[in-house]
Parts: C-alpha cells; structure tokens; sequence
C-alpha cells in the first residue's frame, strides 16, 4: 500500500524558473517541474560547487530504488505573474562588452583587445590571460511566477516519509510554504480520470492519454490537464494517479 501526500504549494516569494527564452525575455511557465520539486525536497543533494555536469540519472535513479516519485505541481486558479528587468553587467570604473563575455581588469592590470578577443596583462610582455565566453545573459526583462501563486503536486512513496513545511525554489531560491495531507489508498484499479500535470517519460506504458495540453519544456515533456485511463489510484475529485509511475531518466538524452 503506497504512501500517497497532496502537497498544496504557496509562493512567498516571486519564483523564477528560465523555463522559455525569446530574445532577451527570460519566462517562468505556470507550473513547477518535478525534478525541480524533488531537489527542493530534499529528496536528492546537489553539489555545493557544480562543474555544469547534470547529475538526474544518479540522483533520481537511486529514488526509484526507493520507491519515491514526485509529480510536476500544477498552478491552482490564475497564475500571478512579475515581469522586471535584470542588468549583470558590473559595476565598476571600466568594463568593455566583450564576444559573450564582460570584460572587467583588476587593479595594476590592463585589457587589451586583439582581433575578437580580449586579454587581461599584468606584466609587461607577457601574453595575458585570455577572457573567456561566458554563457549567461548580461541584460534583458524576466518573467516570474508571483507571491501567492498556489500549486498542487503528489508525493508517492513505498514508506512514509516527512515533507518540509518551506522549501527554496528556482534560481533565487526563493521561500515556499507546503501543507500536506496523506492518503491511504489500498490497492490501485483499472479507472479513468484526470490529472492536471504528469511528466510524460515518467509513465507506465498501460496508460493511455485521451486529451492533454502538451508542453514541449527541458528536460521532459509535460502533459497538462490531462484525460488518462490506466490503472491508479483514484483520489478526491476525480484526480487519478497513474499507479508505478517512476522517473525515466533512463529516456533522457
């Protein structure tokens, strides 16, 4: 018999995911990735100090040994959004906008510019160290889910577990407040119903999806609003669960 928690998730702060990127406009889509809820949880641990290397099939692979899934959390009612502007570009007495890069000089050190690139010289004749591409934005508008936004996700689990009642999101890691409340669901049996937010590489192949919105975001699609019959586990409301549902980081790329 799983152990089955309905998380209802309060921003408290605005929250900020780079879920869409048009020009320089940064966007938060109205929902909250499962791999980034499972982070949040404490479910898994990402390295303090990170060299750019993806850990998901690692980290996500030891919870399926675990039996614990995590559902994406879809937004409750209207999203509330915040749009603003950020500007990364240093402040101090000289910078030059490099090729993808700031180009910025410590004290006693000058720039020199040769072709493309830029070089930072310390010593007179030597060549300088070269000033790197770097792969972040310097300026541009963002788009970000706003204080109060509610949302709704799943915690599946062979055993009990203890959820936080705050979590940190996003890339500000920004506050969140979570009330939980457990099921006991005996068995799960062959219905149809609706869910309103699964990550499609996570599904058992018995399910058959009759409608849904599909939302192409990185890592794995999402299938939004959606009609599913399968075997699972029926909940208040006509919300179904598809049962043996687990994290396909074995179909990512």
């Amino acid at each position: 018999m799983p152990h089955i928690y309905r998380c209802e998730l309060t921003l408290l702060e605005n929250t900020f995911f780079s879920s869409r990127e048009i020009s320089n406009f940064y966007q938060t889509e109205p929902f909250i990735g499962n791999y980034a809820l499972t982070y949040a949880l404490q479910f898994c641990q990402s390295p303090y100090f990170n060299d750019g290397s993806i850990h998901y099939k690692v980290d996500l692979g030891k919870l399926n040994e675990r039996g614990i899934y995590v559902t994406p959390a879809a937004i409750v009612g209207e999203p509330r959004f915040v749009v603003g502007w950020f500007n990364a570009q240093p402040d101090t007495y000289w910078y030059a906008m490099g090729n993808n890069a700031l180009v910025t000089k410590p004290d006693g050190a000058w720039a020199e510019k040769r072709s493309a690139a830029w070089f930072i010289v310390e010593r007179e004749g030597e060549r300088g160290r070269k000033v790197r591409v770097e792969n972040r934005p310097q300026v541009g508008r963002i788009r970000m889910l706003g204080i109060g936004t509610q949302a709704t996700f799943y915690v599946i689990s062979t055993n009990e577990v203890a959820l936080p009642s705050y979590i940190r999101l996003g890339k500000f890691m920004s506050k969140a407040r979570i009330t939980t409340e457990h099921h006991f669901i005996r068995d799960a049996e062959a219905s149809s119903g609706f869910c309103g937010l699964l990550t499609i590489a996570d599904l058992p192949p018995d399910v058959r999806l009759i409608a849904c919105d599909l939302l192409n975001v990185p890592p794995a699609q999402l299938a939004r609003n959606a009609r599913i019959a399968c075997r699972g586990y029926k909940l208040t409301g006509g919300v179904l669960l598809p049962a043996d549902m687990h994290f396909g980081v074995d179909k990512l790329p």
